[in-house]
């Protein structure tokens, strides 16, 4: 699940399902042992929703682990059988060492310049975290000036935002721990590197905003939760404050507050110009935002509504004295960019300048008095600029099929920076000229591999309604499409949030040893406007469980695999796929690796973001909306007495996105359930969460137990291992 924009939640972040008792028509290439599952135990709750009565065998599962011994030690015993299954498996080692090989080259993030310096965040190779670098010039020298990886001897606590004050005097920063959305925010004066005493909790979903004097920024933050209710209770009552530099938090000034609307939500930005703030008000994963500014030079100004309802995205991009940019997709689908000045705020005098396209728009940035505009072309990045009248200046041009992001900074700026990668591609970072549109290559990471030996194309594949699907497909060159190779199916479908296609250590490695990796862009994603969102969402969600099962059968049609060597992977909304479709069609794949994912669509509203989520998924208490989330709910829809996939389920003790009792209730529902000899286990990492700054060394910790667990259920072979390992 996602968050995601400029200091705003954005996207954070199902319907009769078929009754499968058939055993699996390809059986699995080697011969599984059958597993001593620990001892689950089962409860005679049952709740009456909507007249229906719904078992939940697994609610204790519910409590918290740091609360509950009970479930701490079923966390310990799953934990011993997954990783006595994973180091039987011979592969693992080498594959872990290849993993690490690969990773260890340098990560440069695209600079950005604030205050009169460049800043870019680096990774030596296999650093933790990521080190955040100041330099005075391009040509300087950098020096460090954020280190996370002092703060923890495990690398488990994050940097998790920073904001930079106009003078480049200080630069406030979030730290986060053991991947948790919970964020303290500290205060450094960059010149001297000294971090002062300020110290704010409480701070979720949320970015501060420095006035333009410098001494102090406005954020939002939630009140302190009840002792042993951090990581579960439901985010509520959020509030903005002012926070002068130098002063305890218990001394911010309350800002604005809505509690006749506790479930509203906050973002924060402050104008180029220092004179105005404005306030993104959000109450779920929806772009459909209500904005309310402040008048900074008027010290009795009051907030002042622009936008009075949540009917339409609103996203704040820059301003020109009283006329507001914002993005938008008021009478325009697929997006554009609209001005409104302040002074004539009325319907009938918004002007558009940048009108609606046939690309989905999915950003826009005011740099260099020149809009940004970034668009996708089906799932492809593609960027044009206009002027401040909304005049077309020019396209910028990529060196192929891959995503591209940056193109940040300021309005007087006449350069910008971004970063271009695709599935082959290593990350490249560019610098562009704004006045004459070059493009001049500033680094292209380093990797331990040949990008020519690989290639990646988009397909299309038609759905019975009619709807065309892109995905995207990647592997060796000269692969045999002789229905034997093992394939990864990568999906998300949801938030309108789009896939495109960027570069993965993991997936490189997986088409290393030999397999296909393919990725669907499913109805629900930000592929191509809000029409394709919705049509994946509410009562329309099992739209996207469909396109997903169909892209596998398009992948067996054309001979790329067949279902015993067909995994499926997601996580978060896309472990919600996988758990879906898996219990639908688990005659379709030879292994699924949910991840992180939604598993109880009737509950999932009652932990701490879930709430926001029915935007998507509709509400439980509606009746016409249970119906379907029940028909389609993953732990609902297990069968007792199925041959599912082997399934490899992934979470973390602190994932307070999506709580890991999704995960575990699964995993105990589905081991109950299964008829045939497929390993059913469940990897729980600790000191992790929804996967925001997990250290370097866990990742590659679970890739490579996903790897093997593949290898072993696809019958794969590894060039490179050698089995007696």
């Amino acid at each position: 699940m996602s968050i995601r924009a400029r200091g705003t939640p954005v996207g954070v972040l199902l319907i009769s399902v078929l009754a499968m008792q058939h055993a699996h028509s390809d059986p699995p290439p080697s011969a599984a042992v059958k597993i001593e599952y620990p001892h689950t135990r089962r409860v005679d709750h049952v709740d009456v929703l909507h007249g229906v009565r719904v078992p939940d065998p697994y609610r204790w599962l519910e409590a918290d682990v740091r609360e509950s011994p009970e479930v701490a030690a079923w966390v310990e015993a799953q934990n011993r059988v997954t990783f006595a299954y994973l180091e039987s498996i011979p592969e693992r080692e080498a594959i872990r060492r290849r993993l690490t090989e690969l990773w260890n080259y340098e990560k440069y993030g695209a600079p950005f310049k604030r205050g009169g310096r460049y800043y870019f965040f680096k990774n030596d190779g296999l650093q933790n975290q990521d080190v955040l670098y100041v330099m005075d010039s391009l040509d300087a020298e950098p020096e460090v000036l954020i280190d996370p990886n002092t703060w923890s001897k495990d690398g488990t606590v994050a940097l998790a935002g920073i904001a930079f004050s106009d003078d480049g005097r200080f630069v406030a920063y979030g730290v986060a721990e053991a991947g948790s959305d919970w964020r303290t925010w500290r205060v450094m004066e960059i010149a001297t590197r000294r971090v002062l005493e300020d110290e704010l909790k409480w701070v979720k979903f949320n970015t501060p905003a420095w006035t333009a004097d410098g001494r102090g920024f406005f954020y939002a933050r939630y009140d302190e939760p009840q002792p042993g209710a951090t990581f579960q209770d439901i985010n509520l009552n959020q509030k903005i404050y002012y926070h002068r530099v130098g002063t305890p938090q218990s001394q911010d000034v309350l800002v604005y507050r809505r509690p006749d609307h506790p479930d509203w939500g906050f973002g924060v930005d402050v104008t180029e110009d220092g004179r105005y703030l404005v306030i993104t008000i959000w109450k779920g994963t929806d772009d459909k935002y209500r904005i309310v500014y402040r008048d900074l030079f008027e010290p009795y100004a009051m907030p002042i509504d622009l936008i009075e309802n949540f009917d339409h995205e609103f996203t704040f991009v820059g301003n020109d004295g009283t006329t507001f940019y914002f993005k938008t997709d008021w009478e325009a689908e697929k997006g554009r960019l609209s001005a409104i000045d302040i002074t004539q705020p009325q319907q009938e005098h918004w002007r558009v300048i940048i009108p609606e396209a046939e690309e989905t728009l999915r950003d826009v940035n005011f740099v260099g008095n020149l809009f940004i505009a970034e668009y996708l072309k089906d799932a492809k990045t593609q960027v044009k600029l206009y002027a401040p009248d909304g005049r077309f200046v020019r396209e910028v041009e990529f060196p192929g099929i891959g995503s591209a992001s940056g193109f940040g900074g300021r309005r007087g700026d006449t350069e910008t920076f971004y970063t271009f990668s695709s599935f082959a591609t290593p990350p490249t970072i560019y610098r562009y000229d704004l006045i004459t549109g070059e493009s001049r290559l500033l680094r292209q990471a380093k990797v331990a591999f040949e990008p020519d030996e690989y290639e990646v194309k988009q397909v299309f594949y038609r759905r019975k309604d009619g709807t065309r699907v892109p995905m995207f497909i990647a592997h060796r060159k000269g692969l045999k499409r002789d229905g034997n190779n093992p394939t990864l199916l990568y999906g998300y479908g949801g938030f309108n949030i789009p896939l495109t296609p960027r570069f993965s250590i993991s997936r490189l490695a997986w088409m290393e040893m030999g397999g296909v990796f393919a990725m669907a862009n499913l109805r629900g994603g930000g592929e191509y406007g809000e029409a394709w969102h919705r049509a994946g969402t509410k009562l329309n969600k099992q739209n996207v469980f469909d396109d997903f099962i169909a892209a596998a059968e398009w992948l067996m049609e054309h001979k790329y695999t067949r279902p015993s060597k067909l995994a499926i992977q997601g996580g978060s909304n896309g472990g919600l796929l996988v758990g879906a479709c898996l219990t639908q069609r688990p005659d379709l794949f030879g292994a699924c690796l949910p991840a992180v994912g939604v598993m109880d669509m009737l509950r999932f509203h009652k932990f701490t973001a879930g709430r926001f989520w029915v935007d998507d998924y509709g509400s439980p208490e509606n009746p016409e909306e249970f119906r379907a989330l029940l028909a389609y709910s993953p732990y609902h829809n297990i069968k007792d007495g199925v041959r599912y996939p082997a399934t490899l389920i992934t979470t973390a003790d602190t994932d307070d996105r999506v709580v890991p009792a999704h995960s575990f209730k699964f995993a105990a529902r589905l081991q109950a359930a299964q008829a045939g000899d497929a390993p059913i286990l469940i990897r729980i990492e600790t000191r992790a969460g929804h996967g925001a700054g997990k250290p370097t060394a866990k990742i590659i910790e679970e890739v490579a137990d996903q790897w093997a667990f593949l290898v072993r259920n696809l019958g794969m072979n590894v060039p490179y291992a050698d089995k007696r390992e």
